[in-house]
């Protein structure tokens, strides 16, 4: 599938390229196979290549005639060339909904006229695509939240967010990596650490992947815990197409 694209300078040395303004798996596909398609174009003054739910934007080494290259990216989306081979994988995060982690459940569950453990239930049935990698160094933008449990983002954002919350944004879902401020509300926190600047990725989930999260209680959590501050848990995970 091919999509009426828009190309725009980005300062001197980049290009933004843009897609339909939606959040759908089909663009999420097409903006990852443009991306491997411009691997495979191998044009050596390129730096970057960064995705977004829409857009990609291809950064340069040094700056560049914003025609020619725009020609060149043009040509690159339009070719048969065959896309790099891809792989996803599903990952299983644990979740804990106890009420010390759960700031906002309650209000949502006001809000929504749906129990907790209701929110609880759909928040888990569904499976997540990860869009791309913003905010925080490790923070998933996570598209597939049941729409009853779509939530705008607070009008006075919380000044501390601890590591680990997970929160609704809108119709999308989020698990704060580290400690930051945010706006999103949060209904659990995860044991799992979303990035970690030791490791080789340092995040482990790749825009295209999946995420299916299930619930644990308060015990749970602290027996996975201990394990990830030790070094030795393993997310489960699976691959799920190639």
């Amino acid at each position: 599938m091919s999509f009426k694209l828009s190309y725009k300078p980005f300062g001197e040395q980049g290009i933004l390229v843009e897609w339909p303004n939606q959040i759908s798996e089909s663009i999420l596909e097409n903006v990852l196979g443009f991306k491997s398609k411009i691997r495979i174009a191998e044009d050596a003054d390129i730096a970057e290549v960064r995705t977004a739910y829409q857009s990609v934007l291809i950064l340069f080494h040094t700056p560049i005639n914003f025609q020619q290259k725009i020609e060149g990216l043009k040509r690159v989306y339009a070719s048969a060339e065959k896309e790099e081979k891809r792989t996803s994988q599903l990952w299983r995060i644990p979740v804990c909904y106890d009420d010390c982690f759960a700031l906002d459940l309650e209000h949502l569950s006001a809000v929504k006229n749906i129990s907790k453990s209701e929110i609880i239930k759909r928040h888990i049935q569904a499976t997540y695509t990860v869009y791309f990698i913003g905010f925080l160094p490790g923070f998933l933008y996570l598209g597939g939240l049941d729409d009853t449990l779509s939530m705008p983002r607070k009008s006075t954002p919380r000044l501390v967010i601890e590591k680990g919350a997970v929160a609704i944004g809108g119709n999308q879902i989020g698990v704060y990596p580290s400690e930051s401020p945010g706006g999103w509300n949060i209904i659990g926190k995860s044991p799992i650490p979303f990035f970690n600047e030791n490791l080789n990725p340092p995040c482990f989930a790749v825009p295209g992947d999946r995420i299916e999260f299930y619930a644990v209680n308060l015990k749970e959590f602290n027996d996975i815990k201990v394990l990830v501050d030790a070094g030795v848990y393993q997310i489960e995970s699976e691959v799920t197409s190639d």
